[in-house]
């Protein structure tokens, strides 16, 4: 462990001095890589044949097709850290306005508290399977120690954890392949299972976007730290492939054994699967979960500051308050997921389903204002001005894109909560962010245009 590592983080939310910049584009792939392979993902990849029904030929391109198009969403915002050095949720505030940034923060408090909650049901579950005597809410507050722990040291440390996970999951993931198909082989009708629908087929890929575009809104607060100079480039291509390749081979061997569960029970079914060695297994994949929840707290506690500051532009939280606030944040999780843990698999879908709705518009006016809008140009102290500085209060134009952009989507919704009017006369198929980005960008660069927000890049002129 580096000595940065072995450090607890002294900042927050606010802007990283050049002087304590460090790391390098590899650091963004083995964060994303490292801290993608657990047994959630392996549980989303199932979807695809637990609750989509399909073939593996199908879940296999969906899968990938959903990672590698909902990737680009999520490595563009990687990009934004090293230019602004603050996180994603405090830049939101150049969009959106400072008080009107607070209804996008807080939904994504909530974001990470889902899926804080989720891995922990599923850490709790996976060391149940592999030790009886180990019960479900035994193996949650086990897995919330550990992950609360790394949160705590902040930034240097979750990177480093998530470097030893890069080798250490990607192995054993190596593993599990090679143990389904040649040690413990696979039935042979396994490609004949299934079969191939619109309806699920599309459902599936935005799964897998969804999955990737959920990392958007806090992606910078593991970037913010590198020299300004990183270079974009650089930036997008680690954090995207560590982040697609990390999801979707995962994915992948959830597709594979949701084929040969009869009850749906994918942490079991990877158990039996790679017997003898399932109890290495799982353990590896059950720390893995830490890493991943541990950058759910650690960027929760980000947003939850922002939140509070919004309201108190004066306070200053540092180190005490986040520490405070990770204690705090880590047991509403916990409680969620003692609660939830009976109904886990119905309430990650219906959660996931409201992601999709409320993270795609909101990316949609953040890539357009960065790139296309402002070109990169913020000015950073206006983040923190009570009145928000150049960027005012509110940005009627980015709230009315966002409020427009979820409305649009309900009759394209697919779920079972609802399903709207012309997802029905599809057959139930859900392409409601595909509408949401479609709509939401142009809309947004046409009208941001018009009020000439573009001319108001560094404090010249009024924001729109």
């Amino acid at each position: 462990m580096t000595d940065e590592a072995a450090r607890i983080e002294q900042h927050t939310i606010y802007p990283i001095p050049a002087a304590e910049r460090h790391g390098r584009a590899m650091d963004l792939f083995t964060v994303w890589f490292g801290s993608n392979i657990m047994i959630l993902t392996i549980v989303t990849g199932a979807l695809a044949t637990t609750r989509f029904q399909l073939s593996l030929t199908a879940a296999t391109a969906a899968i990938l097709i959903g990672n590698l198009v909902g990737g680009v969403f999520m490595a563009l915002h990687a990009a934004q850290g090293p230019q602004l050095g603050v996180p994603q949720m405090v830049q939101s505030r150049g969009q959106f306005g400072s008080f009107g940034a607070i209804f996008v923060v807080a939904l994504v408090v909530v974001m990470y508290l889902g899926f804080v909650a989720s891995n922990l049901v599923l850490g709790g579950e996976s060391l149940h399977s592999i030790a009886r005597a180990i019960s479900d809410p035994v193996g949650i507050v086990l897995i919330s120690l550990l992950s609360v722990a790394a949160a705590i040291y902040g930034y240097d440390l979750i990177h480093a954890y998530a470097r030893w996970m890069t080798w250490v999951c990607g192995a054993a993931l190596a593993v599990c392949f090679f143990w389904i198909t040649v040690v413990n082989p696979l039935p042979s009708d396994i490609w004949q299972r299934g079969s191939v629908t619109l309806s699920g087929f599309l459902g599936m890929i935005s799964v897998g976007a969804l999955w990737q575009i959920a990392y958007a809104p806090y992606v910078s607060d593991y970037s913010r730290y590198m020299p300004a100079d990183s270079g974009v480039r650089p930036a997008f291509w680690a954090s995207y492939w560590g982040c697609v390749l990390g999801s979707a081979l995962p994915m992948l061997l959830g597709a594979l054994l949701g084929l040969t569960v009869a009850d749906g029970n994918i942490v079991a079914g990877l158990a039996s699967a790679t017997q003898p060695i399932s109890i290495l297994i799982v353990i590896v994949f059950s720390i893995g979960i830490g890493a991943t929840t541990a950058m759910n707290v650690y960027c929760g506690v980000l947003s939850s500051i922002t939140v509070g500051q919004t309201f108190l532009p004066h306070w200053r939280p540092g180190a005490a308050a986040r520490i405070v606030l990770c204690v705090v944040f880590m047991a509403l999780a916990l409680a969620m997921a003692l609660e939830g843990a009976k109904n886990f698999m119905v309430n990650y879908e219906n959660f996931l389903a409201l992601l999709l709705c409320v993270m795609a518009p909101w990316t949609a006016v953040n890539l357009v204002d960065f790139y296309l809008i402002r070109h990169g140009a913020y000015d950073v102290p206006s983040f923190f001005e009570a009145d928000g500085g150049i960027y005012g209060r509110y940005n009627p134009t980015a709230l009315f894109c966002y409020g427009f952009g979820i409305l649009i989507q309900v009759p394209f919704l697919a779920t079972d909560l609802y399903t709207g009017p012309i997802a029905a006369a599809f057959g139930g198929v859900d392409i409601s962010w595909l509408v949401a980005l479609a709509v939401v960008g142009p809309l947004y660069y046409a009208l941001a245009q018009r009020s000439g927000r573009a001319r108001a890049v560094t404090g010249k002129g009024a924001p729109g």
